[in-house]
């Protein structure tokens, strides 16, 4: 294979991969400047995080909680009369599906309660007609589902900005949010957070009065510059604000049960983080071999009488 089929071939690849990586452009901007790519790889993150993108936990009723869990987010549904201290967030979806123009079966409206009880009456017989209709519904519409959650982290800074006592703290809470935002994987790592802890607003999602969202992570987070650096911030603020929700909770919810698969969500942050600033340093790299190649430019030659490529190769 020759040298420039080969640089040819790694720029190809190596592109491609790139659609995957978040654009400084998306900060403060719209979910439709996501290519389709982009979008298809943050749901499948989310599915994966919530689901283990398992088509069965779509439709859920998780041990030790009173209320149904669904979609790739696990977007919760209370039952008449139950009020924990959580948003109630599957009803807002099925009001962004109604909007959006996504037919939902008859007996699923927006304004009704959770038909369901409890775990065991999920399970019944008689419900699953109306199991198998969600099933449907959500597994058909998680390009949907991802824009309903990038949509709240859309306004997610302003909610939290508003919620701020005094300008020094609105201030600071842009700053770190727009870090994250213009760091590589930044859309996804806000995105699955407020999805997973929601934005830290609501005064009924607090232990003592003191919250777990993306508000109460971002003001544990005091760097400047956007990167990797800020995203590895990121991780410990929100171990550090998960791990203070866990002592501060009631000891009959047994919250410690869940941190190490909390912790481990935290992790696919920085993961991703490295794989997409990875990709972007490649690719600049090899777009730039290919500029020097189209202008004519010549490589050294290596003892073995191979071309010097003008990148590390450990990038590739």
């Amino acid at each position: 294979m020759s040298f420039c089929h080969t640089i040819k071939t790694y720029i190809f690849t190596l592109c491609l991969l790139s659609t995957l990586l978040p654009s400084p452009s998306f900060a403060n901007s719209s979910f439709d400047v996501l290519s389709p790519t982009q979008r298809l790889h943050i749901s499948d993150l989310i599915y994966a995080n919530e689901c283990n993108r398992q088509p069965d936990c779509l439709v859920a009723w998780n041990a030790g909680e009173n209320f149904a869990s669904l979609g790739i987010g696990h977007f919760i549904w209370f039952p008449e009369g139950v009020k924990p201290p959580f948003e109630e967030s599957f009803p807002a979806l099925l009001r962004w599906f109604s909007s959006h123009g996504v037919l939902l079966p008859p007996w699923l409206k927006a304004d009704d309660p959770c038909p369901w009880r409890s775990q065991s009456d999920l399970l019944e017989p008689a419900s699953q007609q109306q199991i198998q209709d969600l099933k449907t519904l959500l597994s058909q519409t998680q390009v949907e589902q991802t824009a309903f959650i990038m949509s709240r982290v859309q306004l997610a800074l302003a909610k939290m900005q508003h919620a701020s006592p005094d300008i020094e703290e609105s201030a600071h809470i842009q700053q770190q949010f727009e870090r994250i935002s213009l760091s590589p994987a930044g859309w996804y790592v806000l995105a699955d957070y407020v999805n997973f802890k929601g934005e830290g607003i609501n005064v009924q999602e607090r232990y003592h009065e003191q919250g777990w969202g993306l508000r109460q992570v971002l003001l544990h987070m005091f760097g400047k510059s956007a990167g990797q650096e800020a995203v590895q911030e990121f991780v410990r603020a929100a171990r550090f604000v998960l791990q203070r929700r866990v002592a501060l909770s009631p000891p009959k919810r047994n919250e410690q049960r869940w941190l190490k698969g909390w912790f481990k969500r935290l992790q696919t942050y920085n993961t991703q983080a490295r794989r997409a600033a990875s990709t972007i340093a490649s690719v600049n790299c090899l777009k730039s071999a290919s500029s020097m190649t189209k202008a004519g430019m010549v490589y050294k030659s290596l003892p073995n009488g191979r071309n010097q490529i003008p990148c590390s190769s450990k990038r590739l």
